[in-house]
């Protein structure tokens, strides 16, 4: 029987030790943290994930799909909201059934430890922090002490990889980058409706449940995610520094309630915890992370955000992750174990889409915080939801890349940004969307795809 170590039990450790061992082979999971099921979550890093397609489709194959999605909250779109108190939804999607998910990150990650403790091929050892990897003979060291190898190592142990930096030391011309956004994020809370002010509770006064909530300011923003309970898992995203508006401004309570007040007003009644949550939560750093290779001649490899850290505002590290475990098994249903051959290729089908998504993850952190509000964006988004309604065999970027997990990242990026161009263009040009002939919209997006084909 082949052995596999797998070092970090987060959400892509957890779900590739079990596609592993439904195939039968043996892991050995190793965590540098205890069980995340007999402590309580930090608050302040969880940022609620936002399940789709990609996901979806990864955590089907272990039979997991309708106990999770049963678990979640479905966002139809992106509320807007002014400073005004106004409110806008824009759609995900004008078809029928298409939505994301709101999930709890332990809720999940707890979810699937459970369902790999069910195989017998599956051992977890808590409390095992990986301090070094030796890439010539893939031993990896632990804390404790103990050294391990078997037949290859996988590291899912996020933007940090301890194995990661092993690399970076020890292969010669290995590129390693990170690139850090100025803005950080703040984690704060709306509870459910019964535990806020009394303003709150008032009849008409809730936010709508299934949507995204953003509160776009140009320079920051705001966004809110529903949970199970009716609470909502908000996050600010903020200049660490020498903005107007900063994370370093933000020292006392008296300016964290004038900013609030001033900025998110309609949100302040909301959140009877503000203060205590803003002093209590840790503000976390947001960066992408581009590396390679990600495999060391078969005796380790970084899947996930050890290889390929994303920014958060795509929705897609978690379900990247997924699908790169699902690539990942599909390539040892072809080559068996043959670890170099499984990686090499996995890395090849793979890089391209990371970088993709990366790129569109940093892109969509301008369009959420700048352009959501802009009329011609909303021009946009309504005929794209328009086109999507009418046409069976449109589709969006958006929903390129969070609705179609045929659809190559890499390919979703270029033909939608193509598309983007052109749609902000016609819609510049009118102030209702009512006036454009929808057929001659459709015409002129498949003639730009067509003339795409062509090029050399």
């Amino acid at each position: 029987m082949s052995k596999v170590a797998i070092i970090g039990s987060g959400l892509a450790g957890s779900l590739l030790s079990i596609y592993l061992a439904k195939r039968g082979i043996s892991v050995d999971v190793y965590e540098s943290r205890g069980d995340m099921r007999l402590e309580e979550v930090a608050a302040g890093r969880s940022i609620n994930l936002a399940l789709s397609d990609r996901g979806i489709a990864a955590l089907r194959e272990v039979g997991m799909d309708e106990y999770m999605l049963g678990e979640a909250v479905p966002m139809t779109g992106r509320m807007i909201h002014t400073v005004a108190g106004e409110t806008k939804l824009l759609p995900y999607s004008g078809r029928q059934g298409e939505y994301i998910n709101s999930v709890s990150r332990a809720g999940l990650n707890i979810a699937l430890i459970n369902e790999a403790d069910k195989y017998d091929e599956v051992t977890f050892h808590f409390n095992e922090r990986c301090v070094g990897f030796d890439c010539a003979s893939g031993m990896a060291k632990f804390s404790s002490g103990v050294s391990v190898s078997g037949d290859t190592l996988i590291a899912t142990d996020g933007a940090g990889s301890a194995v990661r930096l092993a690399m970076e030391a020890q292969v010669e011309g290995y590129s390693s980058n990170t690139v850090f956004l100025d803005h950080g994020y703040k984690e704060l809370n709306i509870p459910p409706l019964e535990f806020r002010n009394p303003v709150a509770t008032a009849p008409g006064s809730d936010i709508e449940k299934n949507a995204l909530h953003i509160w776009p300011r140009h320079q920051f923003m705001m966004i809110a995610l529903p949970n199970f309970d009716g609470s909502f898992t908000c996050t600010l995203f903020l200049a660490h520094k020498g903005a107007t508006a900063a994370f370093e401004k933000l020292t006392d309570e008296a300016a964290v309630r004038e900013f609030f007040d001033r900025e998110f007003p309609d949100a302040v009644a909301l959140m009877p915890t503000l203060v205590e949550d803003f002093f209590a939560n840790p503000t976390g750093n947001l960066g992408t992370l581009k590396c390679w290779p990600w495999n060391v001649d078969g005796k380790a490899l970084l899947l996930g955000d050890s290889a390929h850290a994303v920014v958060p505002f795509y929705g897609q590290g978690m379900n990247c992750a997924f699908e790169d475990v699902r690539v990942l098994d599909s390539l040892i249903e072809r080559h068996g174990t043959d670890w170099a051959a499984v990686y090499e290729e996995y890395g090849e089908l793979r890089k391209i889409n990371t970088d993709a998504i990366a790129d569109m993850a940093e892109e969509n952190f301008y369009e959420m915080r700048d352009r959501v509000a802009d009329p011609v964006f909303q021009r946009k988004r309504e005929l794209e939801t328009k086109l999507e309604q009418t046409y069976g065999d449109y589709f969006s970027k958006y929903s390129m890349v969070t609705f179609r997990e045929d659809l190559p990242y890499s390919v979703a990026k270029e033909k939608g940004n193509a598309q983007d161009a052109l749609l902000m263009k016609i819609c510049a040009g009118v102030e209702s969307i009512s006036s454009l002939d929808i057929d001659d919209v459709l015409s002129k997006i498949r003639q730009l795809h067509a003339d795409a084909r062509r090029l050399p």
